[in-house]
């Protein structure tokens, strides 16, 4: 496994811990298809949440959340829709949310953003 991934699961592994800790239970990780990766999915209620999780050593640059650019986020959105195909969930209520961790903060930032489709 590289550096850079191992680094990438370390920060998803702490972000899910934190989003278990504010309630949300976790339904999947790491969910790929042809468009992209979701990080995690998980539950909020009955809200089925994508969430991106963005890792910084410093947020001199602008920081994690602003990493998450438009290309990104349709990227996210493509899968989450295969996502919701795939499992018959297309009535879900669902929210695109991230966790931005830098300067060894956790940022939980909800509905991120919109589905850009």
């Amino acid at each position: 496994m590289s550096d850079k991934r191992a680094t990438g699961d370390k920060h998803e592994s702490q972000a899910c811990d934190y989003l278990q800790g504010q309630g949300l239970v976790l339904v999947d990780s790491n969910y790929h298809s042809r468009h992209g990766e979701i990080d995690l999915i998980m539950r909020d209620d009955n809200t089925l949440v994508f969430i991106e999780v963005r890792y910084r050593k410093s947020s001199q640059y602008g920081g994690a959340a602003l990493s998450i650019t438009p290309a990104k986020q349709r990227k996210i959105a493509l899968t989450a829709l295969q996502y919701l195909q795939k499992h018959k969930q297309t009535e879900s209520p669902c929210r695109f949310d991230a966790v931005a961790i830098s300067d060894s903060q956790t940022q939980w930032i909800k509905a991120a953003f919109d589905s850009p489709l």
